[in-house]
């Protein structure tokens, strides 16, 4: 059985939940004003509490996809990454450079978690 929750103007839902494993919708920072850490932290918070509520947790992860408008961005990410994450914990992920996020979005981020228990 596939659940969707969080719908997210009619576009999408913010995270779909199939046979054990959750699908996580890009997250951006609701912060827009920070640096890229600032940002990451911002996503990093949010990640974590969707996760949460939807019978996971950060040591769940699977793999991550993260975007970047600017390559460059990426070691100020992976700081906070890494206190995020820990070292025993850390999933595939991919870092993609992209043209343009949107106005003041230094990274988005696709997130795939096993999950504990259903939605």
């Amino acid at each position: 059985m596939i659940k969707r929750s969080a719908s997210y103007g009619g576009i999408l839902h913010e995270v779909v939940a199939h046979n054990g494993t959750l699908y996580l919708a890009g997250l951006v920072a609701e912060d827009l004003s920070q640096d890229i850490k600032g940002q990451a932290d911002d996503v990093m918070r949010q990640l974590d509490t969707l996760l949460k509520a939807h019978g996971s947790d950060l040591t769940r992860v699977l793999q991550a996809t993260i975007y970047f408008p600017d390559l460059s961005l990426k070691d100020g990410f992976n700081e906070v990454w890494k206190r995020w994450l820990g070292a025993e914990h850390l999933p595939a992920r991919a870092g993609i450079g992209v043209a343009d996020l949107g106005p003041g979005v230094l990274l988005e981020m696709v997130v795939i978690a096993a999950q504990d228990r259903g939605l």
